[in-house]
């Protein structure tokens, strides 16, 4: 029974590894780069196994029909299932490949010496190739998951420095987006937007149509979803403009204004226990009277906006429908998964559907590239034969994208006299993080596609169930990975709240992360404990600890006190608790005008094997950029005609100039298991400046974003 659930998908090796001509060999992975370096790791796994050089390996961008079926490109699981899938693969191969030299140049399979695909029989001139043996032809046989693998001590390219495979192109110019796609006759579409959601179309100008074909342009409408399609893109921009004036709209109630973070509290929602960071359909057991022994029992609340991915470039796709088939080129996550719900969507025969990943520029989580996929197949529909190039805006990418939900969380903890935490109680309040387009009762993958909503025969949203499998969601990370005797965790899937929401990285993590973190230093100092060392006292993990206090002596060496005017904190976590550790530690000021200045910043990290270093520190080094954006600045604003922070002047993301100074520390860990490492450093780095914001102006803020105007309102509070 396949381990590894890329295999149990795709067992077949030749669905992984081609000896091709030329001396190349084909790797082929189902998980997508999104700028998070993941072909360069799979290309450096499989040359390290095959015995080839990197340069030697082709990863093709993914394909349904060809590409293995790897689900979506998420939750920092591209090493563990794809890495390790790829690895096996290679490993096969490269024992196959041994096997039949043994039997071409008649010696033992022992005897045999692999350079750089050429196999030589030790002490002889007798060789053979890689691509000599196979001609092209196919293995025939499935991964062999148990086959031996090479040990770090062997290790050539694994580990080592490399060039990102995707880098000079980028930075040459030379990268081609989605955006950039061209084809002979190609039409650029540009999209009329509803100013809502729930707004709908009452009518069009009369002579629209006819005034836009005298302009070479195509008017597609579908129900509320509107559409201009032309030859040349500034017309087609243009058109879209002045159609909007000629648009009347059914405003029906709007978006219904309240205080979300009151809500989150009030509204109905789905109350479930987690234990071990599994929910459980049980009652939620009463938060009692703290224990008897306590010494300090505190309470505290914190709370996160909805956040946007705001992805430096709008989403993009491109469509063309022929001949009853569907071709789509998307910058989704999750291109086997959008195929169904999107021949769901058309009705259409999911073989009939045919998705090429495309790189987009700033695609992480689930932004606009599955609904604009959608929007250029509408379109593509309604204007056969041509391909068809859809570009959302800055104000639809902002307006329209499924946010990261609001979220409260409640914690009380108490402490004995020996500063021991032996009572914790956590309770998160969120909308879903996942309404991805996965397919469903009810059309419910089709539903959950922006166009659809639109179209002149809609679905309703569907509603979102609890997810209930391991820190998925809400619940991710709700466990902390301290030792806590007694805990009493719940997540509660609130209902009736006023956005659409679904995945951002690290889902629920990043929040709740932000809170235990925020609320151990608060017990730390409460209980007159340096903070660090009062995570120590409750940290068994030694991998967690030796990242906790590498940390530290990078950023406290040691001095007592942080230079002048200054605050330092701190932030730890595991992600999902079993995938990388990451312990954060901030340098910042706080200036007179109440603005947060970062200064240092250090990330300790364990991912297991270290396969791509480079990569790796940058995936840590953005994760504590974006946190540190979400932390000061992010906060989607929205009242009863629509989404009010659509561009980047309402929605302000961190600039270079607040960007700090960043080193990462990798704690190299030959012979274990990849860890997931994309989305690790994102809460603790998020934790590690509020605590760093108290530690410099003495006030603790529990409400992101921490902007100058709620760290003033915060000093002026009685």
């Amino acid at each position: 029974m396949p381990r590894n659930p890329s295999l149990e998908n795709t067992p077949k090796l030749d669905d992984w590894i081609e000896i091709g001509s030329g001396e190349r060999v084909t790797v082929r992975s189902g998980k997508v780069d999104i700028g998070q370096h993941v072909t360069t790791a799979v290309a450096l796994i499989a040359a390290e196994e095959l015995d080839i050089e990197p340069d030697r390996i082709d990863i093709p961008i993914a394909v349904t029909g060809i590409a293995p079926n790897e689900g979506i490109t998420a939750g920092s699981m591209s090493m563990e299932q794809s890495g390790e899938a790829v690895r096996r693969a290679a490993a096969t191969a490269r024992r196959h490949l041994l096997g039949l030299a043994a039997g071409a140049l008649e010696a033992d399979a022992g005897e045999l010496e692999v350079n750089d695909g050429l196999i030589r029989v030790a002490g002889t001139n007798r060789t053979t190739t890689y691509w000599e043996l196979m001609a092209s032809r196919q293995f025939g046989i499935d991964v062999d998951e148990d086959v031996e693998l090479k040990s770090p001590d062997q290790f050539k390219h694994m580990g080592q420095k490399a060039i990102a495979r995707e880098m000079p192109g980028i930075v040459t110019g030379a990268h081609t987006f989605v955006h950039d796609m061209t084809w002979p006759e190609m039409l650029h579409a540009r999209l009329v937007r509803p100013p809502h959601y729930w707004a709908k179309l009452k009518s069009i100008a009369g002579d629209a149509e006819k005034r836009l074909a005298g302009q070479g342009l195509e008017l597609v409408v579908d129900g509320s979803f509107i559409a201009v399609a032309g030859e040349d893109e500034w017309a087609a921009v243009k058109a879209a403009e002045r159609l909007k004036n000629d648009t009347e709209w059914d405003m029906g109630d709007g978006l219904k204004p309240q205080d979300v973070f009151q809500s989150l509290t009030e509204n109905e929602r789905v109350a479930l226990p987690v234990i071990d960071g599994v929910p459980q359909e049980q009652p939620v057991p009463e938060l009692g009277d703290p224990p008897a022994g306590a010494a300090i029992t505190l309470s505290a609340r914190y709370e996160r906006p909805y956040t946007m991915h705001g992805s430096i470039a709008p989403s993009s796709a491109a469509a063309i429908f022929e001949d009853g088939k569907l071709s789509v080129w998307s910058h989704s996550q999750g291109i086997y998964l959008l195929r169904i719900a999107m021949a769901d969507a058309l009705r259409m025969e999911p073989v009939d559907v045919t998705l090429h990943h495309a790189l987009g520029s700033g695609c992480y989580g689930h932004n606009g590239a599955d609904d604009v996929a959608l929007d250029a197949a509408l379109i593509a529909r309604a204007i056969p034969g041509r391909h068809i190039l859809v570009k959302w805006t800055r104000d639809d990418e902002h307006a329209w994208e499924p946010y990261s939900p609001a979220m409260a969380m409640q914690l009380r903890a108490s402490v004995n006299g020996d500063g021991l935490v032996t009572d914790w109680s956590h309770e998160t309040y969120s909308d879903t993080h996942v309404m991805r387009p996965r397919p469903g009762a009810n059309r419910a993958g089709a539903a959950r596609l922006l166009a659809m909503r639109m179209v002149e025969n809609p679905l309703d949203a569907p509603l979102a169930e609890p997810a209930m499998g391991y820190h998925i969601g809400i619940h991710r990370n709700l466990d902390p990975l301290y030792d806590f005797p007694e805990r009493r965790l719940v997540k509660n899937l609130v209902r009736d709240l006023p956005l659409r929401t679904s995945a951002m990285r690290t889902l629920g993590a990043y929040s709740n992360v932000f809170a235990i973190e925020s609320f151990m230093d608060e017990l730390a100092e409460a209980s007159a404990t340096d903070p660090v060392e009062f995570r120590l006292k409750h940290l068994g993990d030694a991998r967690a600890r030796d990242c906790l206090e590498a940390a530290d002596k990078a950023l406290r060496g040691t001095a007592e006190t942080p230079p002048g005017g200054r605050g330092w904190g701190f932030g730890f976590a595991r992600y999902k608790n079993v995938q990388s550790y990451a312990a954060v530690g901030i340098e910042l000021e706080v200036t007179d005008a109440a603005e947060v200045k970062l200064h240092r910043a250090v990330i300790a990290a364990d991912a297991g094997q270290v396969v791509d270093p480079d990569g790796l520190s940058a995936q840590m080094e953005g994760g504590l950029i974006q946190a540190a954006s979400w932390a000061l600045y992010e906060q989607v604003t929205f009242d009863r005609d629509g989404i009010t922070s659509r561009d980047w002047d309402t929605y302000p993301i961190l600039r270079f100039g607040n960007v700090p100074e960043i080193e990462v520390i990798l704690m190299r860990r030959p012979n274990a298991p990849f860890l997931g490492a994309g989305e690790a450093s994102s809460g603790p780095a998020g934790a590690a400046i509020a605590n760093a914001v108290y530690n410099a102006a003495g006030i603790r803020l529990r409400r992101l974003p921490l902007t100058p105007d709620a760290i003033r309102a915060a000093a002026m509070a009685p």
